[in-house]
């Protein structure tokens, strides 16, 4: 037997390992990517749409949003996100179990550049009861480098009421 063929041998044996060691660690780091990006997000788009009825219509006018403030921040993947911060006010009488908003950003023509819908009150927090207030907190992902950076519209867009 030739020394070379040995090492050759020695070679192709280690060859599988190699390759198996690599996607191993392709996937640990694509798993990672995944966790991190499902972490960052606080809340997302809505999946399910809620009534928005003439009754809900009537007790929006009652729903207000002020002390408003947005900030920008850039995670250590370069990834951009928009935070828009307030306090959600319920000046009726009527406990809100869920509410859904729509914020549209705008262009410097006035067009809708981005139309988001977000939960503020899920079925899982506390509902805000009449003449309450409470901070809110909304992450966006993706806002349109078009955009006029002015503050987004913030519209009531469905919501479930208690009594």
């Amino acid at each position: 037997m030739d020394p070379g063929e040995s090492s050759d041998r020695e070679d192709r044996s280690r060859l599988p390992m190699a390759l198996a060691a690599g996607a191993g660690v392709v996937i640990l780091i694509l798993a990672g990517l995944l966790l991190v990006s499902r972490t960052m997000r606080t809340r997302g788009p809505v999946a399910e749409t809620l009534p928005f009825g003439p009754v809900e219509q009537a007790y929006a006018q009652r729903i207000h949003f002020t002390n408003l403030k947005m900030a920008r921040a850039t995670n250590f993947l370069n990834q951009e996100f928009t935070y828009i911060a307030g306090t959600i006010s319920n000046d009726g009488t009527r406990t809100l179990k869920r509410l859904q908003v729509t914020l549209e950003f705008h262009d410097p023509l006035n067009q809708v550049v981005l139309r988001e819908t977000q939960l503020l009150i899920t079925s899982s927090a506390r509902p805000l009861d009449g003449g309450q207030r409470r901070d809110f907190q909304v992450t966006l992902e993706h806002v349109p480098a078009t955009w006029d950076q002015q503050y987004p519209s913030i519209r009531v867009s469905g919501a479930v009421l208690g009594e």
